[in-house]
């Protein structure tokens, strides 16, 4: 199971219902939200991971960290430590603050989600992609370009929604690569 389709499916459906309610924002906007904004994540992850010392660095992250806890209790996303681990998490993804502020600009403009309120999803959602990631490795699953690429499947093609939200993100890390935004 990829990325996006753990987290939607986490907790039967309590991880996605838990951003929205962190905001105010109703279950179908906050999911249409983390639809646009997995897929975004993935494609930072799996280039980072492509670059020297990428995927070991990724393996280190994911094994000293507890990510694992805001899939295995949502409510954990409330905490300002998820945020705060978010916020890291988006550091090393995207490289800068602005190249977050573009990617939520980007998803609220697809959404139609105010640009505050994605910018106040957005390091919640990397937290629990992250705790996807790291619950996928705790499972004895071992992380190489094979395994990663299997997780971040059907974010870039597949069928429906899941298809179109990944065409969109790789069209937006492409627009950020043009505009000469650091991603990494």
């Amino acid at each position: 199971m990829n990325i996006l389709d753990s987290l939607l499916s986490s907790q039967a459906g309590q991880t996605v219902k838990q951003f929205g309610q962190q905001i105010g924002l109703e279950p179908e906007k906050a999911e249409a939200v983390v639809r646009r904004l997995v897929p975004a994540l993935s494609g930072s992850v799996q280039r980072n991971a492509s670059q020297p010392g990428g995927l070991e660095s990724l393996q280190q992250a994911l094994s000293s960290g507890q990510h694992h806890r805001y899939v295995d209790d949502p409510s954990a996303l409330k905490a300002p430590e998820a945020v705060e681990d978010g916020n890291g998490i988006l550091g090393h993804l995207l490289g800068s603050k602005d190249a977050s502020r573009d990617v939520a600009g980007r998803v609220a403009a697809d959404t139609g989600v105010d640009t505050s309120i994605v910018k106040k999803l957005l390091p919640v959602v990397a937290a629990a992609a992250m705790g996807v990631l790291s619950k996928q490795t705790a499972r004895g699953q071992s992380l190489n370009a094979s395994s990663l690429g299997g997780l971040l499947s059907g974010l870039f093609g597949g069928e429906g929604g899941t298809q179109q939200a990944g065409q969109g993100a790789a069209g937006l890390a492409g627009d950020l690569l043009k505009r000469g935004k650091k991603l990494i």
